[in-house]
């Protein structure tokens, strides 16, 4: 009688706590539903603000002060919408994948993310649910103002075919360049051209910022000319034979710096610059270092600079590259995966890498495929930590090769390494033309999703050709994999501007 008993009340103490285990979920669920609908509230604001502002020409330093505050918690919030979606911030593994996983644990993983989100979510979109909304609050002075500034003319499509044919993000940043290009210059014609650096790190998009503004109509109806140029002992040469360019037009100068420049090189052809354009021209200087810039005196602006975009906004960007079409909350899975990608390619990667990847990952909406790509990313990463002590990216940035061997798998026997190293993407040298044009070439996709691709001997490896102007394709060497190059190695005479990894 008292075992009857004792099973009789052990039923009813089991289901008094599941009852309030379900009550307490059920409250939180109903706290995290109504999170994010003043979530989606405050970004359908928010997006309408700053798409409104990208078509607007704003001249006011204060304004785009507040851009820059609106647009950063946007894209926080984004995130923190997704992060109460799917419950993110979870690692993957090998151990998280589907065939790892029996139906009944998955079914209760998903009860989980469902009735009982993890409180440093729900501790993060707090935070950036208050962000946005303080934001929202101050931005009613920047939406009145925004109506008193010019509308810039836009080209059908420019901003809604796709992510990955426009540019992204960098809201302020083009504001200011665009500012300096339709400035008036005071009315002395001797007043030497003024100088605007644009300082950002590899692949930051420096080209492509400089390359979407000079498409503006009205850009292009001020200046007659628009010279680009390019070096490695620098640019007096090439200014001479555009020499006709410039000379009695109104011109616009885009110096891309390789390396770093001597004060007497940048001085004469600063001075040639004065002498030959007409009034009203300016220069653009691109450059990798703060250093670089350094020289160019009084006529200089202060520089634009190009840090590397927050989390927020890289999650932001890869979520939609990778899914493009498709419909996120229809893979929640993927969305997981696509979450340690972003990680990684944040921490370690660069914008060139995000895209190489999204369009591999787009191509196969599947989870396995997707985890074992994400797993050879970060074998990569650990491999060459181990031998180089660095991530592939700081790697190329300074003219090293890479290990990318874990990238190709499997691996056929006898290969060895596979290593790729930097070479310039614009140049006259003989060695880059031989990459360029007389090897094999191999687009990275095609080499990661079929390894047997893979030429015998050495070849050039297309990471990467980009969707906007000015079209860089980012081209690697791969020497021949059955050579034991020593590590280390680089190409000599050749300058690095090469993809990260």
């Amino acid at each position: 009688m008292e075992s009857a008993i004792a099973a009789v009340a052990g039923e009813l103490v089991s289901r008094f706590i599941s009852f309030a285990l379900n009550r307490c979920c059920s409250s939180s669920y109903e706290r995290s539903e109504e999170k994010r609908e003043r979530l989606r509230h405050l970004l359908m604001r928010s997006h309408t603000v700053v798409e409104e502002a990208d078509a607007r020409h704003i001249t006011n330093s204060g304004m785009l002060t507040q851009l820059k505050v609106l647009s950063e918690a946007m894209y926080q919030g984004y995130h923190a919408l997704d992060a109460l979606r799917f419950q993110l911030d979870d690692e993957v593994s090998d151990d998280d994948s589907p065939a790892c996983s029996s139906s009944a644990t998955r079914r209760l993983k998903r009860r989980r993310a469902v009735l009982a989100p993890a409180a440093k979510g729900e501790g993060k979109a707090q935070a950036a649910l208050e962000n946005l909304e303080t934001a929202m609050a101050n931005s009613a002075e920047f939406v009145a103002l925004l109506c008193g500034c010019e509308r810039l003319s836009r080209r059908p499509y420019d901003a809604y075919l796709y992510l990955g044919s426009i540019m992204f993000g960098r809201h302020a940043e083009k504001q200011r360049l665009l500012n300096f290009l339709l400035q008036q210059q005071p009315g002395d014609d001797g007043a030497p051209p003024p100088v605007l650096p644009i300082v950002g790190a590899l692949a930051a998009g420096k080209k492509t910022l400089v390359a979407h503004v000079c498409a503006d109509d009205r850009v292009r109806s001020k200046f007659a000319s628009v010279l680009h140029l390019r070096g490695d002992d620098f640019l007096l040469n090439t200014v001479h034979h555009e020499k006709a360019m410039l000379l009695g037009v109104s011109s616009l100068v885009v110096v891309e710096l390789v390396s770093d420049v001597g004060d007497e090189e940048w001085d004469a052809f600063y001075s040639f610059v004065a002498r030959a354009a007409s009034a009203g021209s300016k220069v653009i200087v691109i450059a990798k270092h703060a250093r670089s810039v350094a020289r160019f005196g009084g006529s200089a602006r202060p520089p634009i600079f190009l840090g590397a975009l927050s989390y927020e906004e890289f999650w932001y960007l890869f979520k939609n590259l990778a899914f493009q079409a498709a419909d996120p909350g229809e893979h929640p899975r993927l969305v997981h995966i696509a979450e340690g990608f972003a990680k990684e390619l944040h921490q370690g990667g660069s914008l060139v890498a995000a895209n190489a990847l999204a369009d591999v990952l787009r191509r196969n909406l599947n989870a396995q495929v997707w985890l074992s790509i994400l797993n050879r990313c970060r074998r990569v990463v650990e491999k060459n930590l181990c031998a180089y002590g660095q991530q592939p990216k700081l790697l190329l940035e300074q003219g090293r090769e890479v290990d990318i061997t874990e990238f190709v798998v499997p691996s056929p026997a006898g290969i060895g390494h596979l290593r790729m190293i930097p070479c310039t993407s614009r140049g006259s040298s003989k060695a880059y033309s031989r990459v360029v044009n007389d090897l094999p070439k191999v687009a990275f996709g095609e080499l990661l999703l079929d390894p047997s691709v893979r030429p015998k001997g050495e070849f050039s490896l297309l990471t990467w050709k980009s969707r906007l102007p000015p079209y860089t394709s980012f081209i690697n060497f791969v020497p021949d994999c059955t050579a034991d190059m020593p590590q280390g190695h680089s190409l000599s005479g050749r300058k690095r501007q090469a993809v990260p990894f």
